[in-house]
């Protein structure tokens, strides 16, 4: 039996830390949740999650200096939700500087008929190339999403949705990886793409 894998998850005020802590440890990881830089530092991956308002995010995360130490991480890092979004240059919600490692810019979602705000429920994912963090993902691959804003396709898109027109639904550049749907409320899906990250 292999030993079990450091996570640590980057306490910064969401709401969904237990669940998430959970499914990493159903994986056999060890979880480790802490806005110590010193600690997250040090982890073997890093998970950045997410529920709630960008700006105050980026608030809690500067604090604790995590806005300057995230983005030099050489360690896999997975970004989940809000904390996929974070990954991002700028957030149109609460005109937010994010952190920098993805370029681009996260807008909010047009609502439109049959297309509430938020985007709230199980949507399929569409595959735009082959990457381990995808591996054993067979079609259709729904995931459930909860979020108001979004990240147009762009070319780090590994996996996109659509909700009146494509949006980044997983991306990925270099170590840096994001979902923009909740894996620990995807069922299978969620698990074997938790269990992709943690073997990356």
């Amino acid at each position: 039996m292999s030993a079990p894998i450091d996570v640590a998850v980057v306490d910064c005020g969401g709401a969904n830390l237990a669940s998430l802590q959970f499914a990493l440890e159903r994986l056999g990881a060890r979880v480790h949740v802490s806005s110590d830089p010193a600690a997250i530092a040090a982890a073997p991956r890093v998970l950045l999650p997410g529920v709630g308002a960008a700006a105050d995010a980026m608030r809690r995360l500067r604090e604790t200096g995590l806005d300057r130490l995230i983005p030099q991480l050489s360690r896999p890092l997975l970004g989940i939700c809000l904390g996929m979004q974070l990954l991002y240059e700028y957030s149109a919600e609460g005109d937010t500087r994010c952190l920098g490692v993805l370029p681009g810019r996260i807008e909010r979602l047009l609502a439109g008929p049959g297309m509430p705000v938020p985007h709230m429920g199980w949507n399929t994912l569409q595959s735009r190339g082959q990457d381990p963090l995808l591996a054993g993902l067979e079609p259709p691959a729904y995931a459930y999403f909860v979020h108001s804003y979004a990240a147009t396709v762009e070319a780090h898109t590994l996996a996109s949705v659509e909700y009146g027109r494509p949006l980044s639904a997983v991306v990925r550049r270099g170590n840096f990886c994001g979902v923009q749907f909740h894996p620990e409320r995807s069922a299978a899906l969620g698990a074997r793409i938790l269990q992709n990250f943690l073997s990356l």
